[in-house]
């Protein structure tokens, strides 16, 4: 067995797992580890943002576009801390993200000496935003840990995983054993009972409904399959978009899907949390629900369905495809009615000026397997309803979490992970605070990402709530902004200004021609409320 440090064991295990980036920021605590990456060579890169947030973010936006364990690394306490919101978007988003977390000397931990950023009971903080934590104490057990938590990270529900480990603890050196190969994933298992109910449920239905979620974005030929044998319309929101194409016949947003909900008579959903639904539009005993996640504990957790299948969502769905055929209807194709669904979102949507005219512009430019980054905006939450999205895993969205401020550093990760794939981060003003910094991280990386931020000269959302919720009693919602092309050429990075959606689409196709950072500023005023389109009332139950 070969003698290495923990540090060093870390790092070779990682690298066995095909983990070869790590999204890092260095400091006294995790020097060893550092030190450990060093002597990789080539086989592995380390990425340096600006700030902790920002390397978990990163991290975070390359799991969500590969659906493969992403790892960043932090020093411990205010490290840990910042890096902790995106920690708990990542949980909320199911994806598979590695943290490793410096500490203060092993012997030392939680007894309140004072070390330099001690913090009491990491571990159980990190527990509280992971699906599982742990810490590496030896040499020994670092090849066998690495393993576990990637293997949490990977089977079953996707989330992130953490592990901590003292700074003389990285240095420690002793012989260890290496894995061979991956833990392997539990294996998929089919419940022929309940998919036989489902089948007979679902093929009985005059009027199925397909809802879906991020848990689905695996399957996109067997939701398209699915679909087709039931005739049933495909409604999609935010980590469920891509699954199936926007142009696909079946197709629907979000708003149609509500329209059509108060006459479904059964409904398949398939890998989403299913609660837009379930708490907001309404369910009654006349409409029979399927669901389909890998977590056992999701599909009972509002309103127990009439069929749960547990498992991956393309296994269930291959195997409810076989048993369909013996129970399904003759039904009549429902174009008509799904277009004139279609045609009254179009005239709807017609009245959100400026938003949807630069959302046709970005999706002009952007090409069907670009990769867009949705924010906390005014643009971003009509992206959610009006953008078609063609692709899986190409439109990234905060999840309920719908952290402000979130998007460049994820946007990069994307990049990083994605290199000959265009990606595009769009933010308000507000947002592009929180990392503009990262433009640094964007240069000295060379990381082509193409940023827009929608200025407008204030938290746009909240100062709506205000005028129209607090009789236009205005506090801490308007911003004093520098001008972001200028601010985005002091970093190197080339600048565009639109004002127009015109303007936007030409000054987006310029930046994805230079294959480098750039960044387009769109000033603009109020924009109208796309919200009656996202929080709809309950309409049965």
């Amino acid at each position: 067995m070969p003698r290495m440090s923990t540090a060093e064991a870390t790092v070779e295990t990682l690298l066995r797992h095909e983990v070869d980036t790590v999204y890092a920021l260095p400091g006294l605590h995790n020097d060893p580890l550092f030190d450990a990456f060093y002597h990789t060579g080539e086989r592995l890169r380390v990425i340096h943002p600006r700030h902790e947030q920002t390397a978990a973010y990163m991290a975070l936006g390359a799991a969500l576009v590969t659906g493969k364990p992403q790892a960043f690394a932090v020093v411990p306490g205010p490290g840990m801390l910042n890096a902790s919101s995106a920690l708990l978007t990542a949980y909320g988003m199911n994806a598979p993200v590695l943290g490793l977390i410096g500490q203060i000397p092993q012997a030392d931990i939680d007894r309140g000496h004072g070390h330099l950023h001690e913090i009491h009971d990491q571990l159980g903080l990190m527990r509280h935003i992971t699906k599982w934590a742990d810490r590496i104490r030896s040499p020994q057990e670092a090849p066998r840990l690495v393993s576990e938590a990637i293997w949490q990270a990977r089977s079953g529900r996707q989330r992130p995983v953490a592990l901590e480990c003292a700074l003389d603890t990285w240095a420690q050196r002793a012989e260890v054993a290496l894995p061979d190969a991956p833990l392997p994933l539990p294996f998929e298992t089919v419940d022929d009972e309940a998919i036989e109910r489902a089948a007979k449920l679902l093929g009985q239905a005059e009027r199925p409904i397909l809802v879906l979620g991020g848990g689905a974005q695996e399957a996109s030929a067997e939701v398209a399959r699915i679909a087709e044998m039931l005739e049933a319309p495909v409604s999609s929101y935010r980590r469920g978009r891509g699954v199936i194409s926007s142009s696909h016949r079946l197709a629907v947003d979000m708003p149609v899907g509500h329209r059509l909900w108060k006459d479904a008579d059964a409904v398949l959903a398939i890998g989403t949390r299913f609660f837009i639904q379930n708490g907001g539009w309404g369910i009654d005993d006349q409409l029979k629900v399927v669901r389909i996640d890998i977590d056992p504990e999701e599909p009972d957790r509002l309103r127990r369905p009439d069929v749960a299948l547990v498992g991956d969502a393309a296994v269930q769905l291959r195997a409810l495809i076989a048993a369909l055929p013996r129970h399904n209807r003759k039904r009549a194709p429902r174009d008509e009615e799904l277009n004139s669904h279609r045609a009254w979102l179009a005239e709807r949507l017609s009245r959100l000026e400026p938003q949807l005219g630069f959302l046709k512009a970005i999706r002009a430019a952007l090409p069907e397997d670009g990769i867009f980054v949705d924010e906390v905006c005014q643009v971003g939450f009509a992206s959610r309803v009006a953008l078609p999205i063609e692709k899986p895993r190409t439109f990234l969205s905060p999840g309920y979490q719908d952290n402000l401020g979130w998007g460049l550093g994820t946007a990069l990760g994307a990049k990083v992970a994605m290199p000959h794939r265009k990606v595009l981060s769009i933010t308000g003003d507000g947002g592009a605070m929180y990392q503009i910094g990262e433009l640094a991280t964007a240069v000295r990386h060379n990381i082509a990402v193409v940023l827009v931020v929608f200025d407008n000269g204030a938290f746009g959302n909240v100062r709506r709530i205000q005028q129209e919720r607090y009789g236009n009693r205005l506090i801490a919602s308007d911003l004093h902004n520098p001008n972001f092309a200028q601010l985005a050429e002091s970093f190197g990075i080339a600048s565009f200004k639109a004002v127009t959606a015109n303007q936007l689409e030409d000054a987006l196709h310029k930046a994805f021609a230079l294959d480098a950072p750039a960044l387009v500023w769109v000033p603009h005023g109020d924009m109208p409320s796309p919200w009656d389109l996202i929080m709809m009332p309950r309409v049965r139950g």
